[in-house]
């Protein structure tokens, strides 16, 4: 939950005459010609190309005025569908109330329809809900419950658990008489927040809350229990790690174990990033907290994703279960000239909001967790498109070798699925995947697979080039196995300037990267040799 205060955003207003507005279906991204000369041939040159981000995006999803705050998606079993309420952060905010509710509603995860906003904040700056925070959404016997943070600093209590119903998911009441206070409890007022509900192995709802003891001390979770999801009972705490304050908590069995998926807010380069534990029941979940931390035995402590995705939280249709997190935007300006790719994870915090991203949770045999492309995806980039080498260096019948050899292909579309596999030729060598670079580029984006040591990969980031700065800091994965047989089977999906890319399963990696569209991309080599195969970009 973000909760600094930033200048009054003056809302422009979407008028429809005459008749009511149905929910808008959000556009798809279109392959518009490149603007300046319309008689140049665009697909024949490879030089650099400043491209711009389309208003509003449609398959990670931005709004069209404004970006994504924490997603709280929920299965709405009544509709048949997904319903992900987040926090709509304008470019300006108001200086205490900010962060209305609105929610997208999807089918898949890879097309939304905007359901525009179900919970305004408060009407004045001295209203509890003057500004909303992070929550939850519920559904018993006919009636849906937002639980949310009530944030106003004009108040005795900075934060507090607050609720609304509805029983259409379209007119939401506010109940304004109630209200879980942490000092009530032993916590802290200041901090207070995030509150998730689930149903434990004793069948009755538990609610869990990110604080702090009232008396100081590190962060803990309070735990809350009830029978109607209308009373609740305090139950108890449990540790977080360490002094690290464990945001946007969200419990669930899935198969056979108990998770806890959250965002680890530990203002690091290594840290800040959706992470989960995972026990055989709720009890051992939480002792993996309180006599811990006890990780995940996947070998990077319960990492799903890089910095450029935050704020993680699932939901599942019975089936298949979904995380959705947002991406970061990046402060700057021209791509080209002031290195905007860089302005957010360079030493410095990620910016707060930005772009809807779901991937679906991959369970593995021994219980720990991967991520995957949404099923959707593929089929929703499902237009093959021609492939052309523009230029190359070290490239023959399908092999990389030698260090700087590459392969650059033709440009990109607004949205695309780029699909390859590479073998490489030993334990240790290392390949890259080149965005925004040009035959004239002095400085391009490169996301790195990186050997680690001799049996383990992270994926990096890198500004090549002559120009470019190298390695940058913050914006790297996590350590994955190198697969056996050291064949990479990769998928990238793109939409504007967010990317996603998955890795055998067993990586994905988020990353905002500005200019990709319309600009061409390449397969490197950094010594040794790689080979490509099954090379492949599809767009809608």
């Amino acid at each position: 939950m973000k909760t600094n205060n930033i200048k009054h955003y003056l809302l422009g207003c979407f008028v429809c005459c005459g008749v009511a507005a149905a929910p808008a279906t959000l556009a798809s991204c279109s392959d518009d010609d490149f603007s300046g000369d319309p008689d140049r041939d665009w697909n024949g040159t490879a030089t650099f190309f400043t491209p711009a981000d389309e208003q509003g995006f449609g398959t990670y999803y931005t709004p069209a005025v404004g970006r994504v705050g924490d997603p709280m998606p929920f299965y709405d079993q009544r509709s048949g569908d997904f319903k992900v309420l987040y926090l709509q952060e304008f470019i300006n905010n108001l200086s205490h109330r900010f962060h209305p509710i609105w929610a997208v509603a999807t089918k898949d995860g890879a097309s939304y329809q905007s359901l525009g906003e179900l919970l305004p904040f408060g009407a004045n700056d001295y209203q509890q809900d003057a500004a909303l925070g992070t929550g939850c959404a519920y559904e018993k016997d006919g009636t849906y419950y937002i639980y949310y943070t009530g944030h106003n600093g004009n108040c005795k209590n900075r934060e507090v658990v607050m609720r609304a119903t509805s029983a259409d998911f379209k007119t939401w009441t506010k109940d304004e008489l109630w209200t879980l206070n942490g000092p009530d409890f032993g916590y802290s007022g200041n901090d207070f927040r995030d509150p998730q509900i689930f149903v434990a192995d004793d069948n009755l709802y538990h609610m869990v809350i990110s604080t702090y003891p009232a008396g100081g001390g590190d962060p803990v979770f309070a735990e809350f229990k009830s029978a109607d999801l209308k009373t609740w009972d305090h139950v108890g705490r449990i540790r977080m790690i360490w002094d690290r304050m464990l945001e946007c908590p969200d419990i669930f069995k899935m198969g056979d174990y108990w998770y806890m998926v959250y965002s680890e807010s530990f203002r690091t380069s290594w840290s800040r990033k959706v992470k989960y534990m995972m026990a055989r029941s709720y009890d051992e979940l939480k002792n993996c907290f309180n006599d811990g931390p006890r990780w995940p035995a996947d070998g990077h402590e319960g990492v799903l994703d890089s910095r450029a995705f935050y704020a993680g939280k699932t939901a599942s249709n019975g089936t298949d279960r979904y995380i959705w997190g947002w991406c970061p935007f990046r402060s700057g300006g021209d791509i080209h000239e002031k290195n905007i790719n860089v302005g957010a994870g360079d030493g410095n915090e990620p910016n707060w909001s930005g772009a809807l991203v779901c991937h679906k949770l991959i369970q593995h045999a021994d219980g720990t967790l991967t991520l995957g492309a949404v099923p959707a995806m593929a089929a929703k980039y499902n237009k093959q498109q021609n492939l052309t080498t523009m230029a190359s260096n070290g490239f023959s019948n399908g092999t990389l070798t030698g260090d700087g050899a590459y392969v650059l292909y033709n440009r990109l579309g607004t949205c695309n699925h780029i699909s390859f596999t590479v073998k490489t030729s030993n334990n240790w060598d290392k390949f890259g995947i080149s965005f925004v670079r040009g035959t004239d580029s002095k400085k391009y984006y490169t996301i790195v697979v990186n050997p680690e040591d001799e049996n383990h990969r992270k994926v990096n980031f890198e500004q090549e080039g002559e120009e470019g700065k190298g390695f940058i800091e913050g914006i790297d994965g996590y350590w994955f196995e190198r697969p056996a047989d050291n064949t990479y089977t990769v998928d990238i999906y793109t939409d504007n300037s967010v990317l996603v890319m998955y890795i055998n399963d067993v990586c994905a990696y988020t990353q905002r990267i500005y200019g990709i569209q319309k600009n061409c991309w390449s397969i490197n080599n950094y010594g040794g040799s790689v080979t490509v195969s099954d090379v492949k970009v599809s767009q809608q």
